[in-house]
């Protein structure tokens, strides 16, 4: 059984496609949402979109950290 609390020492191709996925979307969101907070007015929608921007920004730094813990040697 594989123990998946633990990035293994090498990504597969397929896994970092995944990753690299994962983070572009979440940096293609977090951009609009980022930009779109400096943009209007309102300010109950820009709370919400400030909060959205964190939450994706929060998703692009997990995959750095999945990438990051994988480099050290053990």
């Amino acid at each position: 059984k594989m123990n998946y609390d633990k990035v293994p020492n090498m990504i597969s191709g397929k896994d970092l496609d995944y990753l690299t996925d994962i983070f572009n979307w979440n940096y293609g969101a977090y951009k609009c949402a980022f930009n779109a907070s400096n943009e209007i007015l309102d300010e109950i929608l820009k709370k919400h979109l400030n909060k959205s921007s964190k939450v994706f920004y929060n998703a692009m730094r997990e995959v750095l950290e999945v990438l990051e813990s994988g480099e050290s040697d053990e």
